[in-house]
């Protein structure tokens, strides 16, 4: 049986240091931004997304050769 949890709200899938910058950019109030700008600021998380998989892939590649080489 699960015990009785609270709602989850937006902001729990947000890491919990206040001064994270996922955190700040989540919390950034997006009404005064021109289109162009929320263009522009997408553009710019989707290369920090893509520069984050890349580290992930090159984490997991880097695991799985040293694995490899011990299991000799």
């Amino acid at each position: 049986m699960q015990p009785n949890l609270p709602p989850m709200t937006p902001d729990d899938d947000l890491p919990t240091r206040k001064d994270d910058p996922v955190s700040l950019i989540a919390r950034q109030d997006l009404d005064p931004l021109s289109v162009a700008e929320l263009e522009a600021r997408i553009a710019a998380l989707e290369g920090e997304i893509a520069r984050c998989r890349q580290k992930i892939e090159t984490a997991v590649n880097h695991r799985a050769s040293a694995d490899a080489l011990f299991r000799r």
